[in-house]
């Protein structure tokens, strides 16, 4: 009578041993395939919606995104949206100074430096003094090592300075790290006499 008790936990006892046994050899059988499954990578970042934005808005977000590619060197970021930064700077209806600096530097990025010039020129034709004029010329003048040209965009730079300065135009807040260094860069030039 006792060994009847037990049948059915004995029963009970080797199916569950068999159940066990099944699922070990189900995880066998997927483990391989875990381990070799490819890493997943994440996907290529997506570009900006800038379906909904001004023109001026587009030309923005795509020049900062391209700036900060660079400052990351992220150069495929960069060559990515360079191309459409520049298309949105064609489509806007107003050009001023920051665009004409921001699309100068653009280009710069690209290893243009005859578009950037003229860009300069423009801005000093529109703004004689804009300080923006000088550090493009400026920069490319230390992108061609042209020292002539360099040390005259630091002195015109540094004639102007004061007085653009007190003009207070929003795009000297906006980059005022810029003119900064240029700055600095100008009175050290000045300084060692070269």
């Amino acid at each position: 009578m006792v060994a009847r008790d037990r049948t059915p936990w004995l029963i009970a006892g080797a199916s569950l041993a068999a159940l066990l046994a099944m699922v070990f050899i189900m995880l066998a059988r997927e483990s391989p395939r875990v381990a070799v499954a490819e890493p997943v990578s994440p996907p290529a970042e997506a570009p900006p919606d800038i379906s909904a934005m001004s023109p001026r808005e587009r030309f923005n977000r795509l020049y900062n995104r391209v700036m900060q590619a660079a400052q990351s060197r992220d150069e495929a970021t960069v060559t990515r949206f360079t191309p459409m930064a520049l298309m949105a700077y064609a489509q806007l209806d107003t050009i001023d100074a920051d665009a004409r600096y921001h699309t100068a530097l653009l280009k710069m990025h690209t290893g243009d430096v005859v578009a950037p010039l003229a860009l300069g020129d423009s801005i000093l034709t529109a703004n004689p003094g804009h300080l923006f004029g000088y550090i493009i010329q400026g920069t490319v003048a230390r992108f061609r090592k042209d020292e002539k040209a360099l040390q005259q965009a630091y002195a015109a730079f540094l004639k102007h300075y004061e007085a653009e300065m007190k003009a207070q135009r929003p795009e000297y807040s906006e980059h005022r790290t810029s003119l900064d260094d240029f700055r600095t860069a100008a009175l050290a030039g000045r300084a060692s006499g070269s």
